[in-house]
């Protein structure tokens, strides 16, 4: 569940994402209450009876005695507020239910036992990150039966996000200690397999196969997942620089064989470059797509990779554009902290974690599509990033387009004498064009998309509507990890595509 029971923590790491999300339910009950003009009784600390049973259902405790622990590790005042805020939620329970399930392992619970009997097509994401393409296939109808990924922050926001999948089937951990034993976390017949395994080793004039490079392990353990799980359909994205070896990717694929009592499984295999603009997304991010039909699909259904991606090309072509603009309006300006080590402070200038929403999320076309015409009342992860003297003046004289060559910053450039390399260090992103790719290395700086009209960088929320993410998608960790794992995604939007023409040929 989202809250493993306090006397069940631990680990350090667990104890830190245990805090996060008793703080993300506060102030998620802390903005409900400024928003809607409601008194937030601080003083309400009374332990009632039904404050035990809520807590239990919460699942931060598993019994009455537990309440001891809980004091015990976590401080006084946080403590407090948060009784007080459960008592809240119970007070206006009508109200906030459909606010705070996602931090509810009782409304979890309910919602995964429904979907654990729906007929909708089954897939596995191996590799999954925070979850953005899981989301795609989510949004077109698709369960995910299992997901996959190393990275704990990663799979914290997944869980969170992705709440009608039973937590055991969110797994942190090491695909290579995985496979073998896939067939323990399955029950049901797995329609698509999909992913990005990572590919760090690329041969020179292909004298050595991609798979072979000891760089490439994740990806072979990705192969080996396919020839255990068998599905009707696998889709794998990556890099485009993985294009002058996509045909020895595609050789393994077609080197599949797999049989299964009388059966014996092979693929067919086509891939393409696809770019994100194309789906509505508001940028133009370019991922090399592999998709793979099972060779007993293809002849029923008569369909073919080919087919496929002819038939998501077609479909792009009635689907609206959108720029940068479309992305970042409708949101609350901010001004860039000036003090360093405020990121993780909420503040009414530079942003806050939790915030109300002064807008709909549904004031453009595009803000519908992301947001799927749902109003949204918060708003999650919009907080400034700290700028420096230097950055704050580059920021400044920076005009739409401008990059680190430019004149008017020659004077202050801190890597002048290294333009060469580090051209794109700066950028001023251009309002009525699709953004520039969001990538994971804005954790490291966002100098290469400054915001277009405000001087500062995007916010994690500005680089998440970008991407196509739905403004109530929160983000867990650090505020630089949310950066990471934002860039790292793949945009539902252009997920939304893919599943929407693969899902026609699953019977």
């Amino acid at each position: 569940m989202i809250f493993k029971s306090i006397s069940d923590i631990t680990k350090t790491k667990e104890k830190g994402f245990f805090i996060e999300k008793i703080n993300l339910y506060i102030r998620i009950v802390q903005v409900f209450a400024q928003k809607n003009s409601t008194s937030l009784e601080l003083s309400d600390s009374e332990i009632k009876k039904s404050t035990i049973t809520e807590l239990i259902a919460i699942g931060v405790i598993s019994e009455p005695d537990n309440l001891e622990i809980l004091k015990r590790v976590i401080d006084k005042q946080l403590f407090i507020d948060f009784i007080c805020s459960v008592n809240f939620a119970i007070k206006y329970k009508k109200q906030l239910i459909g606010l705070l399930f996602k931090l509810r392992n009782a409304s979890r619970k309910t919602l995964q036992e429904k979907a654990i009997s729906n007929k909708a097509p089954r897939l596995i994401d191996f590799f999954c990150g925070a979850g953005g393409l899981s989301l795609g296939f989510v949004q077109e109808g698709f369960q995910i039966d299992l997901a996959n990924d190393h990275e704990d922050v990663c799979i914290e926001t997944y869980k969170y996000n992705h709440p009608e999948i039973p937590e055991n089937k969110v797994i942190q951990g090491d695909i290579r200690k995985i496979v073998d034993h896939i067939g323990d976390y399955l029950t049901k017949d797995i329609d698509i397999v999909i992913g990005g395994p990572p590919c760090q080793g690329f041969s020179s004039a292909n004298q050595q196969r991609i798979i072979d490079d000891p760089r490439n392990e994740l990806y072979k353990y990705f192969i080996k997942a396919v020839k255990k799980i068998a599905p009707k359909f696998v889709v794998m994205e990556n890099v485009r620089g993985m294009l002058p070896y996509a045909e020895q990717i595609a050789d393994d694929y077609k080197n599949i064989s797999i049989q299964r009592g009388a059966n014996k499984f092979t693929y067919s295999i086509s891939y393409k470059v696809l770019i994100s603009d194309d789906f509505g997304v508001a940028q133009k991010r370019q991922r090399l797509v592999f998709i793979a039909v099972r060779n007993d699909v293809a002849k029923k259904m008569n369909v073919s990779p080919t087919l496929l991606f002819n038939e998501i090309e077609n479909k792009c072509k009635k689907l609206s554009k959108h720029v940068l603009n479309d992305a970042i309006e409708f949101i609350k300006p901010l001004d860039a902290p000036r003090i360093k080590n405020l990121t993780e402070t909420d503040d009414e200038k530079t942003g806050k974690k939790i915030d109300i929403n002064h807008f709909n999320g549904t004031e453009n076309s595009y803000l519908k599509l992301i947001n799927e015409n749902r109003k949204i009342p918060f708003l999650f992860n919009h907080k400034a990033r700290y700028t420096s003297d230097v950055n704050y003046e580059i920021y400044k004289r920076l005009n739409q387009g401008d990059d680190g060559t430019n004149e008017k910053i020659a004077d202050i450039m801190p890597y002048a004498h290294r333009n060469h390399l580090f051209k794109d260090k700066y950028f001023k992103l251009i309002a009525d064009k699709p953004s520039r790719t969001i990538t994971a290395h804005l954790k490291m700086d966002c100098h290469s998309h400054i915001h277009p009209t405000q001087i500062r960088a995007i916010t994690p929320r500005e680089a998440a509507r970008i991407q196509s993410f739905p403004d109530d998608y929160v983000f867990l960790g650090a505020y630089l990890k949310t950066y990471m794992q934002i860039g790292n995604a793949v945009p539902p939007l252009m997920a939304r595509g893919i599943a929407s023409v693969l899902k026609k040929y699953i019977n």
